[in-house]
């Protein structure tokens, strides 16, 4: 199993801190300059990358009034399918600024392709990785194509059963794509923290011998920080500048200051898991002469025994450790005990 991957020169990994990636999406609501202030607060919040989607409405359904075009139901009810790519898709004009962009202020970015023209668009840009949508998992032969890149690729899982995860897998690596990340994915939008199942995260490393991670569509940020102890490498985030924007992904994605508590908050997860550790940690060794040891508790003269009334456990811990009490108890005190004293063996006969 690959324990890491590069991206961009970054290091993923479990022995890493998390990889962020927020997730521009359809946010740009239409404005180039909403899409480049995204990519900046993404920056600024901590980011590791931004990710787009590359399409156009016709490389991604068709122009059709018949019902099986049409949604119903949900975030998006009523609306035709291309009617809402034809909103929600990032022109491809903008490809280039958005990339020159992210490489002024050193964020990687890369995308996800929706047809082999968009994949071509991307190696025309340089993109150093790709993603590979949840709806688009059953994909193989984008999946096939994207892999021949040789570039780093993470893929998400959502509404894909064992079978299908194993075949995406399969066709990445059977066409050359030997970096992989597979992101734990509820496609809800927004999706209920109750149905991620997070312990999924672990069994998908295990199972299919990859590195895993979480796509989060809920509208927080406990589950992608709780997603980090079950081995989560790779979080991502839709991002928005005003989850009130009335776009169409602005309702469940996080604002700039959510990605910025996430960035940290992540960070601070991965780093408290730390290694299976038995001894004191550097924080506890000036608190150990607080634990309790027995002291004499009142003045015991010479020769007298110990008792419980005379001796307890209590703090601080410059005496006998408490396991000594019950062998203790009737010694008889080789010299004069004031009340206050540690006691030690050489105090008593």
């Amino acid at each position: 199993m690959t324990t890491e991957i590069s991206i961009n020169g970054r290091l993923i990994g479990i022995d890493h801190p998390p990889y962020i990636i927020a997730e521009l999406s359809a946010n740009h609501n239409g404005d180039i300059t909403r899409a480049l202030r995204i990519i900046e607060e993404a920056k600024k919040a901590g980011a590791d990358a931004v990710k787009l989607q590359t399409y156009t409405p016709d490389t991604i359904t068709l122009d059709s009034n018949a019902d099986e075009f049409q949604i119903h139901g949900g975030l998006w009810d009523g609306r035709s399918l291309y009617e809402l790519y034809r909103e929600a898709h990032m022109p491809w004009e903008w490809h280039k600024p958005l990339f020159d962009r992210a490489k002024e202020l050193g964020i990687t970015i890369f995308s996800s392709p929706f047809d082999f023209s968009a994949v071509d668009l991307l190696e025309s840009l340089d993109v150093p990785a790709y993603k590979i949508a949840s709806f688009e998992l059953v994909d193989l032969p984008l999946i096939k194509r994207v892999a021949k890149t040789g570039k780093p690729m993470i893929m998400s899982t959502g509404m894909a059963n064992e079978e299908e995860i194993e075949q995406a897998i399969a066709t990445a690596r059977d066409n050359g794509c030997e970096a992989l990340v597979i992101l734990h994915c509820v496609s809800g939008y927004p999706a209920p923290a109750g149905e991620y199942n997070l312990r999924t995260i672990a069994d998908i490393s295990q199972r299919f011998s990859v590195l895993s991670g979480l796509s989060d569509h809920t509208i927080d940020n406990a589950t992608a920080v709780a997603s980090v102890a079950l081995g989560a490498c790779v979080i991502e985030k839709h991002v928005t500048l005003d989850r009130r924007g009335g776009g169409a992904d602005d309702s469940f994605s996080i604002e700039p200051a959510e990605l910025a508590q996430l960035c940290k908050d992540t960070k601070t997860a991965w780093s408290a898991l730390g290694q299976v550790n038995y001894q004191r940690t550097e924080a506890e060794k000036d608190n150990v002469k607080f634990r309790r040891s027995l002291y004499a508790v009142k003045d015991i003269a010479m020769g007298e025994s110990l008792t419980p009334d005379n001796v307890k456990s209590i703090r601080p811990g410059f005496g006998l450790a408490p396991k000594h009490y019950e062998e203790i108890l009737g010694c008889k005190a080789k010299c004069a005990i004031p009340s206050g004293t540690a006691l030690a063996l050489t105090l008593l006969e």
